[in-house]
């Protein structure tokens, strides 16, 4: 979060400036793209950027504090990824197994080069295979840092609602995080036993 220079550098963004603009871009993407990594992982690069083209055309009519900012950017966010979700329900794709050999990507995972630390990619993860609400309470509450009510405004629920699927969301991820601690941790004793064993 940028704090209390958020009024001057919202302004001298709505005013031109590409240095603010830029800060308010490095402050929230990395945590829009968290959030969208969950939801839809093969397009979350370009959802972020049909959101931030969305919030240039709208910058200039745009008035809050920080709190609406990040309210607004990730419910432009959250639209976008229901019209994927629609386009995609609509216009069924190949799955990426289906391919013939030799036709993949040459190129890494850029989700998983993005995220730059394998324990971000386990905690995206892991949230990922939560049940869809809760993932995406736990992302706009903890990732995007917004209160109760502003998530349940996004979500189109009552807060609480938002607060028992947050609840039972982080319950059952720290479940989840403990299990993959304890099986790599398993994983380790049985790789130096066997190492022992030769």
């Amino acid at each position: 979060m940028i704090g209390a220079e958020f009024p001057a550098v919202l302004a001298a963004a709505q005013d031109g400036s590409e240095a603010a603009f830029a800060r308010l871009w490095q402050d929230a993407n990395p945590v829009l793209l968290r959030y969208l990594r969950v939801g839809l992982p093969d397009c979350a690069e370009d959802i972020a950027a049909e959101t931030w083209l969305q919030v240039v055309r709208g910058l200039a009519g745009f008035r809050g504090d920080e709190q609406a900012w990040r309210s607004w950017l990730f419910t432009i966010a959250r639209r976008r990824t229901l019209d994927e979700h629609r386009r995609r329900s609509r216009h069924p794709e190949a799955p990426y197994a289906e391919l013939p050999p030799g036709a993949e990507p040459a190129v890494a995972d850029a989700a998983v080069r993005a995220v730059g630390n394998l324990a971000m990619a386990e905690l995206v993860q892991a949230v990922r295979e939560l049940p869809a609400q809760q993932a995406e309470v736990i992302l706009l509450r903890i990732l995007a840092d917004l209160d109760n009510a502003t998530v349940a405004r996004i979500v189109g629920r009552s807060p609480g609602a938002v607060r028992i699927a947050a609840h039972r969301g982080l319950r059952r991820l720290a479940q989840n995080l403990a299990v993959r601690d304890v099986t790599r941790l398993l994983g380790a004793a049985f790789r130096m036993a066997t190492c022992r064993s030769h």
